[in-house]
């Protein structure tokens, strides 16, 4: 039967249902519901197919969202399943984490005033359905082609590596410091945001894909590149960003300032039960907390806060709320779960003797724009004030940590720190050394997890290319 053409305007956007606030602070649980058949279909068929599908082009990965939307629609799971997998290593993950409001959603042709297609929960339906119902991809058609490829880095872009290799008949095996897969998707992301459970089901995936993982294990030390390099084809690094941006104000280093990311990796620790000396918990419970930063890690840090039981938590970002680098989404939840949101407010310093006691803000105002095409946050004069604290979580994002022994393999890295590679020509994201390749976070700076996934499936086309295959 063919789509009711107003169908649209008859059934209007809805969500998956979403705990209260008030419950979902007292565990880290995901707080989002999911879609039955009935209402995934529903939802799907809202789409109006507009022709120029600007949610398709907007999406880091080009996801065939028209396409999948009507399988889906017509009840064609296991379609749409494949369907989505033929541009996403990780639909599932960017279903649940992706910023769809300033992605597909927000490019949506509904999406001006009458309210766009829940593109990122049909998404997560999607995998999570067909998986449920003994949905595997369907490897029976791949030749082994006798070639191998080690991946440094089980992060995202690692993963979408693997993923597109395996489909090409290329052997892989993914090494990892962490105890288990998923690099940021598992120590760094709150469970709030994506259970853990989920990343171990993708990697049951790859490993019947043919994925093998060695994990706890550190290149450089625990086995050494040159043992890559004599034992792979090609090296894939997937590494990310570990090293954060710092204010380079007064205070830093008091007791009571927390880096955001060793922070959301101890509590991560903490929820799984594991026990590291070298990641000590940190307890907010019962404190005055300021989180300085306005993008997803900064939403991540209030939101855990909140769930340690924190006395207050205040979000301190430099321009207003049009222009947070966060998702629309996550700004909203923080601030239904009781953060306080203190917007342009540029810190100046720290606070404290031995211990912090505050933060030294000054208001500003939005003025010229900057070489990042965003208007810059210029100082008030006279607007400063200190406001208390007893902890603060420096969530300003995070820089390239290249390893010296990028030197001794003629990797080139740019003066930022991120990996020189080819940005065009046959072997796309090949670094200056010609067996190495590389993608994600240490190659375009921190970013989002979809932006990840594109890079390591063009570097595994790229990789299959000069392995001629």
């Amino acid at each position: 039967m063919p789509k009711h053409p107003l169908q649209f305007l008859e059934i209007p956007r809805r969500n998956p249902g979403k705990e209260v606030a008030e419950e979902r602070i007292l565990h880290f649980g995901e707080i989002y519901g999911h879609y039955d058949g009935a209402n995934a279909a529903a939802q799907a068929g809202r789409c109006i197919d507009c022709g120029n599908p600007y949610c398709e082009w907007k999406c880091p990965v080009h996801n065939y969202i028209p396409n999948w939307l009507d399988l889906i629609e017509q009840g064609k799971l296991f379609e749409a399943a494949e369907l989505s997998h033929q541009t996403n290593s990780l639909p599932e993950i960017c279903g649940r984490i992706c910023p769809q409001d300033r992605l597909c959603e927000g490019a949506c042709t509904l999406n001006d005033g009458i309210g766009a297609v829940s593109i990122g929960s049909i998404e997560k339906y999607i995998t999570d359905e067909a998986i449920k119902q003994g949905w595997r991809p369907d490897m029976s058609h791949v030749v082994d082609t006798g070639k191998r490829v080690g991946i440094v880095g089980a992060g995202p872009a690692g993963l979408a590596a693997a993923d597109v290799l395996a489909r090409q008949g290329i052997r892989s095996v993914v090494y990892d410091s962490y105890p288990e897969i998923g690099g940021l998707l598992t120590y760094g992301i709150p469970p709030f945001k994506l259970e853990k459970r989920i990343v171990d089901q993708r990697r049951e995936i790859l490993e019947r894909m043919g994925v093998e993982f060695v994990l706890n294990t550190r290149i450089g030390e625990d086995k050494s590149f040159d043992e890559l390099t004599h034992e792979y084809d090609v090296v894939f690094l997937g590494m990310g960003t570990y090293t954060y941006v710092r204010g380079e104000f007064p205070g830093e280093n008091l007791a009571g300032v927390h880096e955001a990311l060793p922070y959301l990796v101890a509590n991560v620790y903490r929820e799984l039960d594991y026990d590291d000396d070298a990641i000590p918990y940190v307890d907010l419970d019962g404190l005055n907390v300021i989180v300085l930063g306005g993008g997803d890690t900064g939403m991540d840090c209030n939101r855990t806060a909140i769930r340690q039981g924190a006395a207050s938590v205040r979000c301190v970002y430099r321009r207003d709320e049009k222009n947070m680098p966060g998702s629309r989404r996550e700004v909203a939840n923080s601030k239904e779960e009781g953060v306080e949101f203190l917007f342009n407010r540029q810190p100046l310093e720290i606070i404290g003797t031995d211990q912090v006691t505050g933060v030294r803000v000054i208001e500003t105002r939005l003025g010229k724009l900057g070489a990042d095409g965003r208007q810059q946050a210029e100082p008030v004069p006279g607007t400063e004030e200190i406001l208390p604290a007893e902890a603060v979580v420096i969530a300003f994002g995070f820089r390239p940590n290249p390893p010296t022994w990028f030197d001794d393999y003629s990797i080139e890295t740019l003066p930022s720190g991120k990996v020189r590679v080819a940005a065009l020509g046959e072997y796309k994201f090949q670094t200056t050394n010609p067996d190495v390749f590389a993608g994600g976070d240490m190659v375009r700076g921190s970013d989002l997890v979809v932006t990840a996934v594109f890079e390591g499936r063009e570097a595994a086309m790229g990789i299959t290319a000069y392995l001629g295959v």
